[in-house]
């Protein structure tokens, strides 16, 4: 079975609201080929595939709820799996996460958590709809070393700017380092830059070495 083919199966699997069964193709695939493997040509595609129409009213809200529900089980799995486990350290530093003010899509922030987690991070996680004080204030309180921000959509990814400006109001500006993400900084890179972040993760797995790499320019 190829990689489209594997695509259109888990997609008519999750149609058919088979979460379980969903996760099980996934976990197969993954015992054979590798976690990364089958996140990264099967998984990741598909989900981005489904991103777009969803923010082109093509899709159900009760697809896109199922299929982050199948992503987020299955991130988990991969998280505790040797793949992923291999090289974990523990107490690399503090890193403040959440999802910025107005902006309620969990999914990926919930799996930056769980594998940067899973890579040694102590996170702390806000949850959705956070306002830019209260990022910067639990930093303070926890001598964080980064605040990560999601936002999926471009307007609530401007609202990133009020970040920034607590940062340097506070003078964390060379202590705290910004990093952002979500779908839309890859749909707009240039996006990073304007609203003030200091780097940005192509998907959630990557994030941990984005932060390995804020923090050395700490």
């Amino acid at each position: 079975m190829d990689t489209e083919e594997k695509k259109s199966l888990l997609a008519d699997t999750i149609n058919e609201g088979e979460k379980d069964k969903a996760v099980k193709l996934l976990s197969d695939w993954a015992s054979q080929f590798g976690y990364k493997e089958t996140i990264f040509t099967v998984l990741e595609p598909l989900l981005i595939e489904w991103g777009k129409l969803w923010m082109q009213g093509k899709l159900s809200l009760a697809h896109g709820y199922l299929s982050g529900k199948v992503a987020e089980e299955f991130y988990l799995i991969a998280s505790q799996s040797k793949e992923f486990l291999s090289s974990k350290k523990r107490s690399k530093g503090t890193i403040i996460l959440g999802n910025i003010e107005d902006d309620f899509h969990p999914l990926g922030r919930r799996l930056v958590n769980i594998f940067s987690n899973a890579a040694g991070w102590n996170i702390i996680d806000l949850g959705n709809d956070v306002p830019a004080e209260l990022f910067v204030e639990k930093a303070i309180e926890n001598k964080a070393d980064i605040i990560a921000v999601s936002a999926m959509m471009f307007t609530t990814a401007k609202n990133i700017i009020k970040v920034r400006n607590e940062i340097d109001k506070n003078g964390l500006t060379d202590k705290v380092k910004l990093a952002v993400g979500g779908a839309v900084f890859k749909l707009r890179p240039e996006l990073v830059a304007e609203i003030g972040g200091d780097a940005t993760a192509d998907n959630a797995i990557d994030a941990p070495a984005l932060f390995d790499s804020l923090l050395k320019k700490n």
